[in-house]
């Protein structure tokens, strides 16, 4: 009956290149024997893959983790075990340029996370991201526009032989050009105050039980 119930769960084409047996226990073994192979081909590959997929910012930070964790999974299932803290370190260099302040925040911790922790900070930060992407955009079309000329038009004065350049007043009047820039968060990336400042690296601090100290997180300012 075993033998029976086996034989009906593998399909046709692979039922017919399994030597066939009078028991179970038997016929199992042929079955091994048939895909001892075929495992190390499988593992090559998932090693390959494991090495060569990044994240592409579209399906979700969560779905690309489990992903490569459960490809490590099947690597273990082989005799290949990866260690959790060479997975995550692993995981942490397959994120995209976006998510280079986070890395660089969890490199200079002692603290090694799980991959529990890994996925719950890994969808934390992207959804922050995902906030701050209005901001980006607007800075992108809030460009100067086209320098004005003396008769109020707007454009190149190539072509305008009668334009001379700018008058006299023009080259001796104040500078707005040399204006003090805003300081700048590494952290939340905002402008108008730097990362000792800011409330949200403070928050982050808080939640993976880090002391906060007066030089944590202190940035140059451009002056």
């Amino acid at each position: 009956m075993s033998l029976m119930i086996i034989k009906n769960s593998i399909s046709l084409a692979i039922r017919g290149a399994i030597p066939d047996s009078e028991t179970a226990k038997g016929y199992l073994n042929s079955v091994e024997e048939q895909f001892k192979g075929t495992s190390k081909a499988h593992a090559s590959t998932l090693i390959l893959k494991m090495l060569t997929t990044k994240y592409d910012g579209v399906s979700g930070v969560r779905e690309h983790i489990l992903i490569m964790n459960d490809m490590a999974n099947k690597l273990k299932s082989m005799d290949m075990e990866i260690s959790e803290g060479f997975l995550v370190h692993f995981i942490m260099t397959s994120l995209p340029t976006q998510f280079g302040p986070f890395k660089i925040n969890y490199n200079t911790q002692k603290e090694k996370w799980k991959m529990s922790e890994l996925i719950a900070m890994c969808v934390q930060e992207e959804e922050r991201l995902k906030i701050e992407k209005p901001d980006v955009a607007h800075l992108t079309t809030t460009t100067p526009n086209k320098r004005k000329f003396n008769d109020g038009t707007k454009g190149s004065h190539k072509g305008n032989k009668s334009y001379t350049g700018p008058s006299k007043s023009q080259k001796t009047g104040p500078s707005t050009s040399g204006t003090k820039r805003e300081a700048k968060c590494r952290f939340c990336k905002k402008f108008g105050h730097t990362q000792h400042d800011c409330s949200k690296f403070k928050e982050w601090l808080a939640k993976k039980g880090i002391p906060y100290k007066e030089n944590t997180g202190k940035q140059p300012t451009d002056h």
